[in-house]
Order: C-alpha cells, then structure tokens, then sequence
C-alpha cells in the first residue's frame, strides 16, 4: 500500500512540476532549461531514495537472517533434550 501511494506521489510531483513549467511565461529556450534542471534534480532525488532503499533492505535481510538463526538454534537446543 505504502509503495503504490508512494509512486503515485512521485508521478503527481512530476506532471505538476512538468505543468508548471510548461505554463510559465517564459521562452522556449529557458522553458527548455528548467525541465533539464527540474529532471537532473529529479534524477539525483531518486538515485538517494534508491540508495536508502537499498541500505535499508540490507538492514532488514541482516535482521532476517539473524533472527533465523537464532530460530534455528533455539529449535536445535530444544530436540536436544
């Protein structure tokens, strides 16, 4: 749930950016410009959001894996009596 309100949030930031900046009063030269400035910004956004995604799935696996483990031998120590 929370990723489907999350894509939906990024892709209603980019069309009301990509409105807004086609709606301004401006040449099709600095119009031009701001959607490459708006769409680097984006970008680079994006790659950190990836980034902290990425750490934090390593953080769960770790946690997971962790836990399993200690399952594991908790389980072992238990067929042992």
């Amino acid at each position: 749930m929370k990723g489907k309100f999350a894509i939906g949030a990024v892709v209603g930031a980019v069309a009301g950016v990509i409105a807004g900046v086609l709606t301004a009063p401006k040449s099709g030269k600095e119009t031009r410009a701001d959607l490459k400035s708006k769409a680097e910004e984006l970008k680079t956004k994006a790659k950190d959001r990836g980034a902290q995604a990425g750490k934090k799935a390593g953080e769960l696996k770790d946690r997971t894996e962790k836990a399993i483990d200690e399952a594991v031998k908790g389980a072992k120590s238990g067929f042992k009596k």
